[in-house]
């Protein structure tokens, strides 16, 4: 029988999301199930493992009972899943503790540890910045989880692990893609390959690290299990994946150099493709993060919670997003001197725990609109400042357009912001959930039925384009200056009242 589908897996924090597609791209059908997100003690936040695997094995069981397509057709599944958090798996491929999500705060100390050893060799070769990410993680459970430490194999990525108990792997198959070598702490990223270096400098042994890898490697099959309890058959071959930021771009069509892409979703997340490996250790600010195709680099920053700041702002004034986006629209840039700090749980890019959520500059002529408006100005001004940073090092860098995915990019007036804000034009996807789409294509590009994984990223734009306006462009530039330094100094603020507690 003919194989004509694959399906696409999206492990995001909110939820998981499967869709199925025919090799023509159009999708047959989609599920989704919400995350349940543990909050411990301060600056714990995690998932179970076996709560991820479940949900997976759910959604694609109910999309398959929606498709109604035979599963021997079926020819791959593609997993792509959240970046910066870690977990592990012993020799067996269970799990060793929950999986430690990106919003985890609790490595802090040992972020500061390795910036104070080896920060600016961290930085250039991996190309990221040393933060809430696999590194610093790494390293707070080997000094606080010692126990748990020597039952691990090998560290792994949420995608890696549903992929690695699909096939029935034993550790020994573990894998990382390359997309996530910027929050490895410890790998060459150029080259794709460890930094035995690194791994030596942090006392981490290179067995406990696994392959690095292409994204559409086929890592294996459905066990008989694991096909019965997802509605597919065991011959149905599974893909390596990649990272959630990485499918989403791959799938919004960025596969050429000079090209915005905005991910307006749970992270605010601003990234700009090149052809050149240039770490910003200048700034501390970017992650050079690699593209899925080969050669193109993505580098990127973001806000951790900036699109949770919209959703905190709803939850304590009521009504929905189409009321507060017109609102907003009545609006004059600027706020009226107004300004929002949208780091609820301190800033990332560059990794600065000091800053905290803050409104500055309110005066009785604003109201809760202007309040709702500052909340998107933030978040496009920290995206200028990006921007600026990029330019900087890449002078010759020429985006034409911005393409925005996620929720945000369905507000006109964030995306007017956000092009004013930047001096460039907007378009907004008109399916915002890309990456099941990449992830999709991936596996079906890894099968060999399809050729070419480039030609397969056509996204469907809006047919509107958002224009940025040049006065406005001025007023967010200065904007941009003068939050940037607020910033700062509510890092300086931050510190003067840890000292005095």
């Amino acid at each position: 029988m003919k194989l004509q589908y694959a399906a696409g897996i999206d492990i995001g924090t909110q939820g998981t999301k499967a869709a199925l597609f025919s090799l023509d791209g159009r999708k047959v059908s989609e599920t989704f199930e919400r995350s349940r997100l543990i909050y411990g003690g301060p600056g714990e936040v995690c998932q179970n493992a076996g709560g991820i695997y479940g949900s997976v094995l759910r959604t694609v069981s109910g999309l398959m009972k929606k498709a109604n397509v035979p599963p021997e057709q079926v020819a791959a599944i593609g997993i792509d899943g959240q970046m910066a958090g870690i977990m592990a798996v012993d020799s067996d491929f269970e799990a060793v503790g929950p999986y430690d999500s990106w919003l985890d705060t609790r490595c802090e100390p040992y972020i500061n540890k390795m910036k104070d050893k080896a920060g600016d060799e961290v930085v250039r070769r991996t190309g990221g910045q040393i933060t809430y990410a696999h590194g610093p993680k790494i390293l707070w459970r080997k000094a606080e989880r010692q126990a748990e430490y020597e039952k691990i194999a090998k560290f792994v990525l949420p995608g890696v692990y549903v992929a690695g108990k699909l096939c029935g792997l034993k550790a020994e198959d573990a894998w990382i893609d390359y997309t996530h070598l910027h929050f490895s702490g410890f790998a060459d990223n150029r080259r794709k390959q460890w930094d035995e270096g690194l791994l030596s400098e942090f006392g981490i042994g290179k067995e406990r690290m696994p392959e690095i890898v292409s994204p559409w490697k086929i890592v294996g099959r459905l066990t008989e299990q694991a096909a019965k309890a997802c509605g597919l058959t065991p011959e149905t071959k599974v893909a390596a994946g990649c990272g959630d930021s990485a499918a989403s771009a791959l799938g919004a069509g960025i596969v050429e150099k000079d090209m915005i892409y905005d991910v307006a979703g749970t992270a605010s997340i601003f990234s700009c493709s090149t052809d050149r490996f240039t770490p910003d250790l200048e700034s501390e600010t970017l992650l050079f993060s690699r593209s899925v195709i080969d050669g193109l680099y993505t580098p990127l920053a973001y806000i951790g919670g900036g699109g949770l700041c919209l959703k905190w702002f709803l939850e304590q004034n009521g009504k929905d997003y189409a009321y507060w986006n017109e609102q907003a629209e009545k609006l004059e840039a600027g706020c009226g001197g107004l300004y929002f700090v949208p780091h609820f749980s301190g800033r990332t890019c560059p990794n600065d725990p000091r800053v905290r959520g803050a409104y500055w500059g309110l005066s009785f002529q604003h109201t809760t609109a202007h309040m709702y408006r500052s909340i998107m100005e933030s978040i496009a001004c920290e995206y200028a400042y990006y921007f600026s940073i990029l330019k900087r090092q890449n002078p010759g860098i020429s985006p034409k357009y911005i393409y925005g995915a996620g929720g945000g990019a369905r507000s006109r007036i964030f995306c007017q912001i956000k092009a004013d804000a930047l001096g460039v034009p907007y378009r907004p996807l008109r399916e915002a959930d890309t990456a099941v789409y990449a992830s999709a294509m991936l596996a079906a590009y890894g099968v060999g039925i399809i050729d070419d994984l480039k030609a397969a990223m056509k996204p469907s734009l809006e047919e509107e384009t958002i224009l940025p306006d040049k006065d406005r462009y001025e007023i967010y530039r200065k904007k941009k200056e003068n939050y940037v330094n607020l910033l700062e100094t509510l890092g300086t603020f931050g510190g003067e009242i840890r000292r005095g507690e």
